[in-house]
Order: C-alpha cells, then structure tokens, then sequence
C-alpha cells in the first residue's frame, strides 16, 4: 500500500473501522467500508474515461456522500480533485475550469447544464459526471494507488484581489498537515464531527480528511440556513467536534435557551478562517462551559499554521498560538531579517504543509515562496502582519495589504474592531480605509446591530475615542442590517471597501 497518501488512509480505515460509520448527510450514511467500496467503482469509472494520473477533476458538489465519494475517487484515479463551490456563477466556473485544465466535473444532477456551458470554452474538457451516476460497485479494478509526489489537489483562493489562484499540493502536503491537526486536536475513531463549512474550503474540506485518516465519523451539512437543525444533530448524532467561523458561532450563541442544554458528548470547538472577537469567544465559552476551545489560524496555501492550546485562552485571548507540530515560524522585517519579540512584521511559515506554489502563476508564486536553509528548501512568505511574544505566541496583526495608512501612521482593523466589539448592541464590525485627498485614507468602520438593539453612529464614534488613539478613531460609521460575506463565510472586505468610497 502507498504510504503517506490521503488514498491510503481510507483503505487503511476500511480495513480498521470496516463497519464504523464514515459519512452521514441527511439520511444518507456510508460505512468506512462502503465508502471505500464506492470510491474504487468511482476510479475505476473516471479510469474507463480515459481519466489519469495527474488530470485534474472538478467536484461541484454541495456537502454530501457524493462529495465524500467523488474527492476520494478522484485520487484513487490518479487524478487530482479540484473543489469548486457549487454556488459559483458560470463565467466563474468558465475560468476555473479553464485555469486549471479540467478534464471532468462531477456535479448535482441540476447543475450540468451550467456545468457543461462552463466547460464549453475549456478545450482540455471532457465529461461531465452528474452525481446520481454515480457507480456504487466497480466494474473494473481501480488504478494503481498514487504516490505521495503525486499531485492531490488544486485548491482555488481568491485571497484580498478577488483574483482565482489555484494553490496546488502534493498528496504529502495534505497528508502532513491533516496528521499535524489530528495529533493537537487528539482526534480519534470515536469522535463524531460536525461540519456546516463547504467542503469547496479547506477549513470544510480538511475535516472530511481528519476524519477518514483517524476513523471518525463526519456529519454534514450543508451551511447554517436552519440552526435550530444544528443543534437536533448536535444532540441526535452525539457530535465531538464543531469547528465554526465567527458567522456561525453568532448564530448558535443568538439562539435562545442554548446555553441551557449540556451537550454532553461535545468536547472540542475550532475556530479558523476569520478571527473571532474577544467578545464573542467569551460568549461561545459560556455557551459551550464542558467544551474546550482552539483558536486557529491559516492560509490556503499551507492549510493550518497555528494554534493556541485550550489552556492558555485566559492568560493569551488574543493570540492564535504556536506553531503547528512538526512545523517552524518566525517574523521578518521588510529586508528580511528576523525581528525579536514584540516587533511587527511579516509571518515567514516552513514545514512540509507548505504549497508547491500556484497553478501556471510563475509570478505569483515566486512572490510567496523564496529558498529556505538548503538547496530544494522553500519557505510561504504569509502576507499577513504578525508578532510574537516572549514565550513564542503568535498574535495577529493585519493582512499586511489591510493595513489602513491614515494622518501618516499606520492603523490595524484588528485592533479598532475589538473596541467597536466592546460596545453595548454592537453584533458585527469591520474597519477598512477608503482613499481620501487628505488623510490617504480615512478609517471607515461598518457595524450591524445586536437583535433588539439600534445603534447610534455618532454613540459609537464617541466610544471608540474613548479607547483608541485620535487617527485611528473612524471618520465615518455605517450601519448594515448584516454585514456581507464571502461564499465560504468570511467577511469579504472587498465589498465593504467598494461601499466605503
């Protein structure tokens, strides 16, 4: 058997947890071993297509089995899985598939048509694969297992341009990486994850991974549209694990009576993807009291770069933690040299999780990646602004292209959404710069409004000159009934900075 694979550690839980159960969406469930019955009849089937080691297959699937089956089969193929949300207009898929040199998709049965006029201006396509074609036994042995050199997947993130980037990665970046999360969330066969994030993420897909290489169960669903829904399967299915953004965790804690009930089999909550407010951790702590809490934080272009232990959320509630095992971080200034504790400056990540680089962006990839201690060494320049404490803590800046340069100092969003978050009603905030003949930019903050509570502009200006330093204080507060997001649920601060001018 290949080693070092995410191939191999389904056959490995197939064997291990045969009757265990894999998967669970809606009233759909698939044991370990069915699982692994089904993704050989899905290789084998790409396979008679013509489907081979190193083509690349776009899974636009909404959470499912069928998205389970198709990443997993896809690899068993040889091929590389490319996740696209299902949500995707067409002139978006157009691109993807284009970019990223298709050779198939496999999508809901509803989507084909869109699939197939998408596909229409990629000449390396080929198929289009509705999902209840799905086969359910092989009709021929599957190809042989991939190798850990072998490309796995191309993840596609549109970072703070808006501009697709496909990041790609090997079988051993994934594999790595899921093995470094595994062992600092102690995930097990016995646990039971809850997952509402889009599998078309990392953050979503990495859970599908984790679970497959311990032998947990993985429980989807697809978004938070109903979360009275969230907590029945909380309940009925004995969930372990909900890892969450700060979208989700604002629904759960708005939920009347949840702090009420005891959850007694939860034992671990995540956060990624966004920073969540002080505030806010503390109200999900309250409402999850037997549970304990990771703060994380990473980039699609290594998955996970930190964490911080449960044990240190009182003495550290800012921070995002320490490097994740098996890994190394540190701080650089703009020319390059390590900056000592307490200093601002970019993230510089090392480890094996690390990308390969962008698919067909020479350009870009040289930006991000430069050589390292040795010949073949290649180290991801974050991007994002950093520092670090003493004792090696890691506490989160600013995206270093969200760095707001107003009156001549530099302001982080960060540290003026945190007072915003401090006043009484406030439900959301996020601070952006928009351009201004005067100051280069002016801080503009946008608010929305805790329910039953109305929130007052000039109320709020006041309180953050309070707290905060004269240039940061925003010139202007706006009020959203909620603030907009991006498809995988973060804050997409491209939309607010067009409403800023």
């Amino acid at each position: 058997m290949s080693r070092g694979t995410l191939d191999a550690d389904l056959r490995a839980s197939a064997v291990a947890h045969g009757e265990r159960t894999a998967v669970v969406a809606g009233d759909r469930r698939l044991t370990f071993g069915e699982l692994d019955q089904r993704v050989d009849a899905f290789a084998a089937g790409l396979a008679a297509r013509g489907v081979g080691r190193g083509d690349r297959v776009a899974v636009v699937l909404r959470n499912g089995v069928d998205a389970a089956v198709a990443i997993y089969g896809t690899m068993r193929a040889g091929a590389a899985f490319v996740p696209l949300n299902p949500t995707a207009k067409q002139a978006k898929l157009a691109h993807l598939l284009d970019h990223c040199g298709a050779v198939a998709a496999v999508c809901e049965p509803d989507l084909t048509e869109r699939v197939r006029a998408a596909a229409s201006t990629a000449p390396a396509f080929r198929h289009v694969i509705a999902s209840d074609e799905l086969p359910e036994e092989p009709v021929a042995a599957p190809p042989a297992a991939p190798l850990a050199t072998d490309l796995a997947s191309l993840i596609y993130t549109s970072g703070s341009t808006g501009v697709p980037k496909g990041v790609v990665f090997l079988h051993r970046n994934m594999h790595f990486v899921a093995g470094s999360i595994v062992e600092y969330l102690k995930l097990s066969a016995n646990d039971r994850i809850l997952c509402v994030l889009p599998l078309s993420h990392t953050y979503g897909l990495y859970h599908l991974i984790m679970a497959v290489r311990v032998g947990a169960t993985l429980v989807l669903e697809p978004g938070v549209t109903f979360p009275g829904r969230l907590v029945e399967l909380l309940e009925r299915e004995r969930i372990t694990v909900l890892p969450g953004v700060p979208t989700v965790w604002q629904i759960l804690i708005s939920l009347g009576g949840l702090a009420d009930r005891s959850f007694p089999d939860l034992r671990v909550l995540t956060n990624a993807g966004a920073a969540l407010s002080v505030a806010r951790l503390q109200e999900v702590r309250r409402t999850f009291p037997h549970a304990v809490f990771f703060s994380m934080y990473g980039q699609t272009e290594c998955k996970r770069v930190c964490y911080l232990p449960p044990d240190e959320l009182e003495r550290r509630p800012g921070s995002v933690g320490v490097a994740i095992p098996g890994t190394e971080v540190w701080i650089e200034d703009e020319a390059g040299n390590v900056l000592a504790p307490g200093h601002t400056g970019e993230l510089v990540v090392r480890g094996d999780h690390v990308m390969q680089g962008y698919w067909n962006d020479p350009e870009g990839t040289a930006r991000r990646l430069k050589p390292g201690h040795w010949p073949g060494d290649r180290v991801l320049r974050s991007g994002d602004l950093f520092r670090q404490d003493e004792d090696g803590y890691l506490y989160f800046v600013a995206r270093s292209d969200d760095i707001i340069k107003s009156r001549g100092e530099k302001v982080a969003p960060k540290e003026v959404e945190e007072v915003l978050y401090a006043a009484p009603g406030v439900h959301e905030a996020a601070v952006v710069g928009a351009e201004d003949a005067l100051l280069g930019q002016a801080v503009i903050a946008h608010v929305s409004a805790a329910d039953g509570h109305e929130l007052d502009p000039r109320a709020l200006r006041r309180h953050c000159a309070d707290h905060l330093e004269d240039f940061m204080i925003p010139r202007r507060v706006v009020l959203h009934d909620a603030l907009p997001k991006t498809d995988n649920g973060k804050l997409d601060r491209l939309a607010l900075v067009a409403a800023s001018g």
